[in-house]
């Protein structure tokens, strides 16, 4: 692994740092609207690559939060900007019904902080939930103060475990990656419990005004 590592670390050298900044900001930006980009991977290397002296550990953590925090909020006003709007559509209508997003309206009114802050750190959730915070109108600070203050925990960590570790990157590779599978294993069943109230509430008819 060393020797993969000084060799990569090479072919980096060719590219402006300033490039390797922009790759962690583009990586941890697009997992907000496309999951499989592996963000996570690419911040743990960033921290390697500052242990390695090759860029600053602050410039890594700055381009991958402020960047990640950015889009995410950009899904949050798409959704609060269009999403009634697609979901008054026929196929809209079939996926969420009326009551359904009373419903979630009123979800996140009550717990939507708590909610975005613990979703952050689940693969899928992170992606859905501002959008639907922004579907349900959920104020723009108890939006975004729990997703920065999730995404600044979640990096930083990353980050720092990348940092000292990286004279150990297989083993620290293996490790986050089995905390990712542990991760989406947990984010498939409470997308299923998700999935079964769905399927519940759609039976349901609006309570009469």
């Amino acid at each position: 692994m060393p020797s993969q590592l000084d060799s990569l670390v090479r072919l980096l050298g060719v590219f402006p740092v300033e490039t390797l900044y922009l790759l962690v900001a583009v990586g941890t930006a697009v997992e907000n609207i496309f999951p499989p980009i592996p963000s996570d991977m690419i911040v743990l290397f960033g921290g390697v690559l500052a242990d390695l002296g090759v860029v600053r550990a602050d410039l890594v953590f700055a381009s991958a939060w402020g960047a990640n925090i950015l889009l995410a909020l950009f899904v949050y006003y798409m959704g609060r900007r269009y999403g009634r709007a697609i979901f008054g559509t026929r196929w809209g209508r079939w996926l969420l019904r009326p009551h359904q997003l009373d419903r979630l309206a009123r979800f996140y009114s009550d717990y939507g902080t708590v909610t975005i802050l613990v979703s952050r750190f689940f693969p899928v959730f992170r992606v859905l939930i501002p959008a639907f915070a922004g579907i349900s109108r959920l104020g723009l600070w108890r939006t975004a103060i729990p997703l920065a203050i999730a995404s600044a925990i979640w990096y930083g960590v990353l980050l720092l475990v990348g940092i000292y570790a990286s004279r150990n990157l297989a083993r620290v590779v293996s490790a986050v990656s089995a905390v990712n599978v542990g991760l989406i294993v947990a984010a498939a069943v409470l997308l299923g419990g998700v999935g079964f109230l769905w399927w519940q509430s759609r039976r349901e008819r609006r309570d009469p005004p």
